[in-house]
Protein backbone atom coordinates (compact mmCIF):
# COMPACT_ATOMS: atom_id res chain seq x y z
CA UNK A 1 0.00 0.00 0.00
CA UNK A 2 1.32 3.43 -0.99
CA UNK A 3 2.06 5.70 1.98
CA UNK A 4 1.86 9.37 0.99
CA UNK A 5 2.52 12.20 3.44
CA UNK A 6 -0.73 13.86 2.38
CA UNK A 7 -3.38 13.68 -0.34
CA UNK A 8 -4.59 16.45 -2.65
CA UNK A 9 -8.12 16.28 -4.05
CA UNK A 10 -9.81 18.39 -6.73
CA UNK A 11 -13.50 17.41 -6.57
CA UNK A 12 -15.76 18.95 -9.18
CA UNK A 13 -19.35 18.51 -10.25
CA UNK A 14 -18.58 15.81 -12.84
CA UNK A 15 -15.40 14.11 -11.66
CA UNK A 16 -12.73 13.89 -8.99
CA UNK A 17 -8.93 13.81 -9.18
CA UNK A 18 -6.63 12.90 -6.33
CA UNK A 19 -2.86 12.96 -5.95
CA UNK A 20 -0.76 11.05 -3.42
CA UNK A 21 1.84 13.61 -2.32
CA UNK A 22 5.19 13.58 -0.55
CA UNK A 23 6.02 16.13 2.13
CA UNK A 24 8.27 17.94 -0.36
CA UNK A 25 5.41 18.33 -2.85
CA UNK A 26 6.29 15.55 -5.29
CA UNK A 27 3.53 13.48 -6.91
CA UNK A 28 3.73 9.83 -5.88
CA UNK A 29 0.57 8.65 -7.68
CA UNK A 30 -2.62 10.02 -9.26
CA UNK A 31 -6.15 8.68 -9.64
CA UNK A 32 -9.30 9.91 -11.36
CA UNK A 33 -12.94 9.08 -10.73
CA UNK A 34 -16.20 9.90 -12.49
CA UNK A 35 -17.91 10.21 -9.09
CA UNK A 36 -18.39 13.96 -9.13
CA UNK A 37 -20.37 16.03 -6.66
CA UNK A 38 -23.40 15.94 -8.94
CA UNK A 39 -23.73 12.16 -8.61
CA UNK A 40 -23.25 11.88 -4.82
CA UNK A 41 -25.24 12.48 -1.67
CA UNK A 42 -23.31 13.77 1.38
CA UNK A 43 -23.08 10.30 2.92
CA UNK A 44 -21.50 8.87 -0.25
CA UNK A 45 -18.41 11.09 -0.49
CA UNK A 46 -16.25 9.19 1.97
CA UNK A 47 -16.96 5.89 0.23
CA UNK A 48 -16.22 7.39 -3.19
CA UNK A 49 -12.88 8.72 -1.93
CA UNK A 50 -11.97 5.41 -0.32
CA UNK A 51 -12.83 3.52 -3.51
CA UNK A 52 -10.79 5.85 -5.73
CA UNK A 53 -7.76 5.79 -3.41
CA UNK A 54 -8.05 2.13 -2.35
CA UNK A 55 -4.32 1.51 -2.89
CA UNK A 56 -3.23 4.39 -0.64
CA UNK A 57 -2.87 4.82 3.10
CA UNK A 58 -5.69 7.23 3.94
CA UNK A 59 -4.66 8.02 7.52
CA UNK A 60 -2.88 11.20 6.36
CA UNK A 61 -4.20 14.77 5.93
CA UNK A 62 -6.43 15.18 2.87
CA UNK A 63 -6.76 18.66 1.34
CA UNK A 64 -9.76 19.08 -0.97
CA UNK A 65 -11.04 21.91 -3.14
CA UNK A 66 -13.94 22.47 -5.49
CA UNK A 67 -17.61 21.56 -5.40
CA UNK A 68 -17.00 19.03 -2.62
CA UNK A 69 -17.47 22.08 -0.36
CA UNK A 70 -20.68 23.31 -2.02
CA UNK A 71 -24.03 23.33 -0.26
CA UNK A 72 -24.91 20.17 -2.23
CA UNK A 73 -21.49 18.61 -1.55
CA UNK A 74 -19.94 16.60 1.29
CA UNK A 75 -20.26 19.52 3.69
CA UNK A 76 -20.70 23.21 2.98
CA UNK A 77 -17.42 25.05 3.41
CA UNK A 78 -18.10 28.66 4.38
CA UNK A 79 -17.06 31.38 1.97
CA UNK A 80 -14.30 33.83 2.88
CA UNK A 81 -15.09 37.45 2.00
CA UNK A 82 -12.77 39.38 -0.31
CA UNK A 83 -10.39 41.08 -0.04
CA UNK A 84 -8.52 38.08 1.35
CA UNK A 85 -5.76 35.63 0.44
CA UNK A 86 -6.71 33.05 -2.16
CA UNK A 87 -6.03 30.38 0.48
CA UNK A 88 -7.68 31.91 3.54
CA UNK A 89 -7.73 30.30 6.95
CA UNK A 90 -10.80 28.33 7.98
CA UNK A 91 -10.79 24.83 6.48
CA UNK A 92 -14.03 22.88 6.94
CA UNK A 93 -13.97 19.24 8.05
CA UNK A 94 -16.85 16.87 7.26
CA UNK A 95 -18.12 14.31 9.74
CA UNK A 96 -15.75 11.55 8.64
CA UNK A 97 -13.21 9.05 9.94
CA UNK A 98 -10.81 10.55 7.41
CA UNK A 99 -8.74 13.68 8.14
CA UNK A 100 -10.32 15.79 5.38
CA UNK A 101 -9.88 19.57 5.15
CA UNK A 102 -11.97 21.44 2.56
CA UNK A 103 -10.74 24.79 1.27
CA UNK A 104 -13.28 27.63 1.55
CA UNK A 105 -14.58 29.37 -1.52
CA UNK A 106 -14.59 33.14 -1.90
CA UNK A 107 -17.53 35.55 -1.78
CA UNK A 108 -18.14 39.18 -2.63
CA UNK A 109 -21.02 41.12 -1.10
CA UNK A 110 -21.46 43.92 -3.65
CA UNK A 111 -21.97 43.09 -6.42
CA UNK A 112 -22.83 39.66 -5.03
CA UNK A 113 -20.60 36.92 -6.40
CA UNK A 114 -19.04 33.61 -5.37
CA UNK A 115 -16.35 31.24 -6.54
CA UNK A 116 -15.49 27.70 -5.44
CA UNK A 117 -12.49 25.88 -6.85
CA UNK A 118 -11.09 28.79 -8.85
CA UNK A 119 -9.60 30.29 -5.66
CA UNK A 120 -7.27 27.28 -5.45
CA UNK A 121 -6.05 27.86 -9.00
CA UNK A 122 -5.45 31.51 -8.16
CA UNK A 123 -3.51 30.48 -5.05
CA UNK A 124 -1.42 28.08 -7.11
CA UNK A 125 -0.62 30.74 -9.69
CA UNK A 126 0.43 33.19 -6.98
CA UNK A 127 2.56 30.52 -5.29
CA UNK A 128 4.42 30.04 -8.57
CA UNK A 129 4.58 33.76 -9.41
CA UNK A 130 5.68 35.67 -6.33
CA UNK A 131 4.63 39.32 -5.93
CA UNK A 132 2.41 39.17 -9.04
CA UNK A 133 -0.22 41.90 -9.37
CA UNK A 134 -2.81 42.10 -12.10
CA UNK A 135 -5.92 40.31 -13.33
CA UNK A 136 -6.47 36.57 -13.62
CA UNK A 137 -9.08 35.21 -16.03
CA UNK A 138 -10.37 31.66 -15.49
CA UNK A 139 -12.45 30.65 -18.55
CA UNK A 140 -15.17 28.05 -18.18
CA UNK A 141 -18.92 27.61 -18.05
CA UNK A 142 -18.85 30.51 -15.59
CA UNK A 143 -15.76 32.56 -16.38
CA UNK A 144 -14.11 34.44 -13.50
CA UNK A 145 -12.12 37.67 -13.64
CA UNK A 146 -10.19 38.34 -10.44
CA UNK A 147 -8.24 41.45 -9.46
CA UNK A 148 -5.06 40.47 -7.58
CA UNK A 149 -2.96 42.82 -5.46
CA UNK A 150 -0.50 42.19 -2.63
CA UNK A 151 -1.18 38.42 -2.78
CA UNK A 152 -4.90 38.95 -2.17
CA UNK A 153 -8.04 38.61 -4.26
CA UNK A 154 -9.34 42.16 -4.11
CA UNK A 155 -12.53 41.66 -6.13
CA UNK A 156 -13.92 39.44 -8.88
CA UNK A 157 -16.68 39.10 -11.46
CA UNK A 158 -18.37 36.05 -12.98
CA UNK A 159 -19.67 35.86 -16.55
CA UNK A 160 -22.02 33.04 -17.65
CA UNK A 161 -20.62 33.13 -21.18
CA UNK A 162 -20.12 29.37 -21.43
CA UNK A 163 -23.66 28.70 -20.26
CA UNK A 164 -24.99 31.24 -22.76
CA UNK A 165 -23.06 29.66 -25.64
CA UNK A 166 -24.45 26.22 -24.80
CA UNK A 167 -28.01 27.44 -24.24
CA UNK A 168 -28.12 29.53 -27.43
CA UNK A 169 -26.45 26.87 -29.54
CA UNK A 170 -28.66 24.03 -28.29
CA UNK A 171 -32.02 25.56 -27.35
CA UNK A 172 -32.72 28.47 -29.72
CA UNK A 173 -33.24 28.90 -33.44
CA UNK A 174 -29.45 29.12 -33.80
CA UNK A 175 -29.18 25.39 -33.13
CA UNK A 176 -29.81 24.96 -36.86
CA UNK A 177 -26.86 27.22 -37.67
CA UNK A 178 -24.02 26.27 -35.33
CA UNK A 179 -24.04 22.45 -35.10
CA UNK A 180 -20.57 21.58 -36.36
CA UNK A 181 -17.09 20.81 -35.10
CA UNK A 182 -15.48 22.98 -37.78
CA UNK A 183 -14.15 26.44 -37.00
CA UNK A 184 -13.55 29.75 -38.76
CA UNK A 185 -10.90 31.77 -36.92
CA UNK A 186 -11.51 34.92 -38.96
CA UNK A 187 -15.23 34.78 -38.09
CA UNK A 188 -14.35 34.50 -34.40
CA UNK A 189 -12.13 37.59 -34.66
CA UNK A 190 -14.89 39.50 -36.45
CA UNK A 191 -17.39 38.56 -33.74
CA UNK A 192 -15.08 39.77 -30.97
CA UNK A 193 -14.42 43.06 -32.75
CA UNK A 194 -18.12 43.63 -33.47
CA UNK A 195 -19.22 42.95 -29.90
CA UNK A 196 -16.46 45.08 -28.40
CA UNK A 197 -17.48 48.00 -30.64
CA UNK A 198 -21.25 47.76 -30.04
CA UNK A 199 -22.01 45.43 -27.12
CA UNK A 200 -25.53 46.87 -26.80
CA UNK A 201 -26.41 45.32 -30.18
CA UNK A 202 -25.55 41.75 -29.17
CA UNK A 203 -29.17 40.49 -29.36
CA UNK A 204 -29.67 41.55 -32.97
CA UNK A 205 -26.20 40.36 -33.96
CA UNK A 206 -27.11 36.91 -32.67
CA UNK A 207 -30.22 36.60 -34.81
CA UNK A 208 -28.30 37.81 -37.85
CA UNK A 209 -26.32 34.55 -37.69
CA UNK A 210 -29.50 32.66 -38.59
CA UNK A 211 -30.46 35.17 -41.26
CA UNK A 212 -26.98 35.09 -42.83
CA UNK A 213 -27.29 31.34 -43.22
CA UNK A 214 -30.66 31.59 -44.93
CA UNK A 215 -29.96 34.63 -47.10
CA UNK A 216 -26.21 34.52 -47.78
CA UNK A 217 -25.35 30.83 -47.18
CA UNK A 218 -23.13 31.45 -44.15
CA UNK A 219 -21.62 28.10 -43.16
CA UNK A 220 -22.19 26.55 -39.75
CA UNK A 221 -18.46 26.79 -39.04
CA UNK A 222 -18.55 30.54 -39.62
CA UNK A 223 -21.74 30.96 -37.59
CA UNK A 224 -20.42 28.91 -34.65
CA UNK A 225 -17.14 30.79 -34.49
CA UNK A 226 -18.87 34.14 -34.84
CA UNK A 227 -21.31 33.24 -32.04
CA UNK A 228 -18.36 32.45 -29.79
CA UNK A 229 -16.65 35.69 -30.77
CA UNK A 230 -19.77 37.76 -30.13
CA UNK A 231 -20.29 36.31 -26.65
CA UNK A 232 -16.64 36.48 -25.58
CA UNK A 233 -16.41 39.99 -27.06
CA UNK A 234 -19.44 41.10 -25.05
CA UNK A 235 -17.80 39.63 -21.95
CA UNK A 236 -14.54 41.48 -22.62
CA UNK A 237 -16.50 44.70 -23.09
CA UNK A 238 -18.14 44.20 -19.68
CA UNK A 239 -14.88 43.18 -17.99
CA UNK A 240 -12.81 45.96 -19.59
CA UNK A 241 -12.43 47.90 -16.31
CA UNK A 242 -10.71 44.77 -14.95
CA UNK A 243 -8.23 43.95 -17.70
CA UNK A 244 -7.50 47.27 -19.40
CA UNK A 245 -3.93 48.33 -18.69
CA UNK A 246 -3.35 45.35 -16.39
CA UNK A 247 -1.00 42.41 -16.39
CA UNK A 248 -3.21 39.46 -17.42
CA UNK A 249 -2.96 35.72 -16.85
CA UNK A 250 -5.48 33.27 -18.32
CA UNK A 251 -5.63 29.96 -16.45
CA UNK A 252 -7.04 26.84 -18.04
CA UNK A 253 -6.54 24.16 -20.66
CA UNK A 254 -7.73 23.55 -24.18
CA UNK A 255 -9.20 25.66 -26.91
CA UNK A 256 -11.40 27.87 -24.73
CA UNK A 257 -8.44 29.36 -22.88
CA UNK A 258 -6.68 29.98 -26.20
CA UNK A 259 -9.75 31.81 -27.50
CA UNK A 260 -9.65 34.23 -24.56
CA UNK A 261 -5.96 34.89 -25.14
CA UNK A 262 -6.67 35.49 -28.83
CA UNK A 263 -9.59 37.81 -28.08
CA UNK A 264 -7.51 39.85 -25.65
CA UNK A 265 -4.70 40.10 -28.19
CA UNK A 266 -7.17 41.65 -30.65
CA UNK A 267 -7.59 44.43 -28.05
CA UNK A 268 -3.80 44.87 -27.75
CA UNK A 269 -3.95 43.28 -24.31
CA UNK A 270 -1.35 40.48 -24.23
CA UNK A 271 -2.08 37.67 -21.77
CA UNK A 272 -0.07 34.77 -20.42
CA UNK A 273 -1.77 31.37 -20.81
CA UNK A 274 -1.24 28.96 -17.89
CA UNK A 275 -2.18 25.26 -17.72
CA UNK A 276 -4.85 24.61 -15.12
CA UNK A 277 -3.87 21.16 -13.78
CA UNK A 278 -0.44 22.13 -12.49
CA UNK A 279 -1.80 25.35 -11.05
CA UNK A 280 -4.57 23.54 -9.15
CA UNK A 281 -2.08 21.18 -7.55
CA UNK A 282 0.17 24.10 -6.63
CA UNK A 283 -2.82 25.72 -4.91
CA UNK A 284 -3.63 22.55 -2.98
CA UNK A 285 0.02 22.37 -1.94
CA UNK A 286 -0.10 25.97 -0.71
CA UNK A 287 -3.20 25.10 1.35
CA UNK A 288 -1.46 22.05 2.85
CA UNK A 289 1.48 24.19 3.89
CA UNK A 290 -0.88 26.69 5.46
CA UNK A 291 -2.55 23.85 7.38
CA UNK A 292 0.83 22.65 8.63
CA UNK A 293 1.65 26.17 9.79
Amino acid sequence: MLKPDWIAVDWGTSNMRAWAMSASGSIMDEVRSDKGMGDLTPDQFEGALRDACADWNLTVPIIACGMVGARQGWVEAAYAAVPCPATPNGFTQPDSALDVHIIPGLMQADPADVMRGEETQIAGFLAMNKDWDGVICLPGTHTKWAHISADEVVSFQTYMTGDLFAAIGEHTVLRHSVQTDDWDADAFDAGVTDAMARPERIATRLFSLRAEGLVNNMTNATARARLSGLLIGAELAGAKPYWMGQQIAVIGAGNLTSLYVRALALQSAPATQVKGDAITLAGLTAAYRRLKG
